[in-house]
């Protein structure tokens, strides 16, 4: 079952500015030491930072809160599997959240995709509840 859904739209451009005025501060406040790692390997930084930007926002918006009630920005951190595929964690205040919504019996699985077209960054975050096999739900089909 489907939890939460977020959306974002980032302009790099003005992350690029933000990282241009604001340095190491804006970069330590907002992304973790993985994310800033990531983006400091890429050609394209700001759009990188775009990315990871817009899909924090998205996380909040799929967690029913948007960024207030607790959640600080590295409570949600984007990294990427051997594959590339972007993945979600969330601590803190979000994973709290993310253990308040999701049913019990069920396990909190966060779907996250990320693209860019410049100016634009964008990302979709969808949560999604999944049956734990064995805590009384029934198995999953095979995919």
């Amino acid at each position: 079952m489907i939890l939460g859904i977020g959306t974002d739209l980032a302009n790099i451009d003005r992350v690029a500015r933000a990282l241009d005025r604001f340095g190491d501060r804006f970069r330590n406040r907002v992304f973790t030491e993985v994310e800033q790692r990531k983006a400091e390997r890429r050609r394209d930084v700001a759009g990188t930072y775009a990315k990871r930007w817009a899909a924090k926002e998205a996380c909040s918006k799929a967690l029913g809160t948007g960024l207030r009630m607790g959640i600080a920005w590295k409570d949600m951190a984007v990294s990427n599997l051997h594959s590339g595929q972007p993945v979600m964690q969330v601590t803190g205040w979000a994973a709290e959240r993310l253990a308040q919504m999701t049913p019990p019996g069920h396990e909190a699985i966060i779907h996250v995709t990320l693209t860019d077209d410049h100016p634009w960054a964008q990302a979709f975050v969808v949560i999604e509840a999944r049956p734990i096999v064995g805590a009384g739900a029934p198995p999953l089909p095979p995919a």
